[in-house]
């Protein structure tokens, strides 16, 4: 008994220093940090800003790997199979973690058991916007354009099971408007195609939106989010409204499961002083996030109580798991 108590207690030291170690020693190479969708859209860019900035804070270069396909499982079975040496992690967001698991019968990856989250860094409202030549100035001028074209109307997301999806589905289903989705490979390609007139509506990111808005390129009707955003005061939120659907998407960082604590903490540390930063809340307001930033542990409950709102609402919109 006491040869196997003194065994244990050596395990738990080992691993105790093997863990400050790789708190001393990292980083001491590159790190990487793989963005699930294509440039252009809120992951490529946010991802691209923490790079530059954590690249100087850690002393190590970070870069971005964008490997898009399947609404982020591309980009998440890449992490979940990488060592889980503090050197890859992933750019997240409320889509891959929440709503996938509903719509997709089979997934490459369990976002609970096959990564450890770091932190969530903002809160992600969404945009319904339509090119200016169909002269929509509001929700329900939309709803009265498409209602008179029921069943012609396409509507573009970023992904099948990707929040812009589930938020189609829900304004179609909550005014009978039985409109087509035509999913993309990203925010970008979405906002292309709605800016060309291919497409009459899209609810997409601000990162990706937001320039098109603000240069009067695109029109915007409502946001998801529970309060309306700064950059753009006039927009008014589908709750104002009177739609009773209030889920606003969410983005964070996440690793391999496995990967040494002490470098999941500090990385929690420096991401989360980073986007709390004046400069960091301004930058992130910019590209289409409320700036937030949590711990490991903190992430874990979001996830676990996000998930279960995001399942309900994949329901609530008729979603069939492909």
């Amino acid at each position: 008994m006491i040869r196997w108590k003194t065994a244990a207690i050596a395990a738990v030291l080992s691993v105790l220093a093997l863990d400050a170690l790789a708190q001393q020693a990292w980083p001491t190479k590159t790190i990487r940090l793989v963005a699930p969708y294509p440039p252009a859209g809120q992951t490529d860019v946010v991802s691209r800003y923490f790079a530059d900035r954590l690249s100087g804070i850690l002393g190590q270069q970070v870069i971005v790997e964008n490997k898009p396909g399947a609404n982020g499982m591309v980009g998440m079975e890449i992490v979940k199979n990488a060592p889980a040496d503090g050197y890859t992690f992933v750019y997240v967001n409320s889509s891959m973690m929440c709503i996938n698991p509903y719509v997709y019968k089979r997934l490459p990856y369990d976002g609970f058991k096959d990564f450890v989250p770091v932190t969530q860094h903002g809160l992600a409202p969404l945009a319904m916007v339509t090119p200016p030549a169909l002269g929509l100035k509001s929700v329900k001028d939309f709803v009265a354009w498409a209602g008179a074209r029921k069943g012609t109307v396409n509507y573009a997301s970023f992904g099948i099971g990707s929040s812009s999806h589930i938020w189609g589905e829900m304004l179609s289903q909550a005014e009978k408007l039985d409109m087509t989705h035509v999913p993309y490979k990203g925010a970008g390609p979405a906002i292309q195609d709605t800016l060309a007139g291919h497409i009459p509506v899209t609810i997409q990111d601000l990162a990706a939106s937001g320039p098109s808005i603000a240069a009067g390129k695109l029109n915007a009707l409502a946001l998801t989010s529970a309060v309306r955003w700064p950059r753009f005061p006039d927009i008014p939120t589908f709750n104002e409204l009177g739609y009773k659907i209030s889920l606003t998407g969410w983005n964070g960082v996440m690793a391999p499961a496995g990967t040494p604590k002490p470098i999941v903490e500090r990385m929690s540390r420096e991401i989360t002083k980073l986007v709390q930063s004046p400069e960091g809340r301004e930058k992130l307001l910019d590209m289409g996030l409320f700036a937030t930033g949590t711990t490991s542990e903190e992430m874990t409950e979001i996830m676990k109580t996000g998930c279960a709102a995001w399942g309900d609402a994949v329901k609530r919109a008729g979603v069939e798991p492909e």
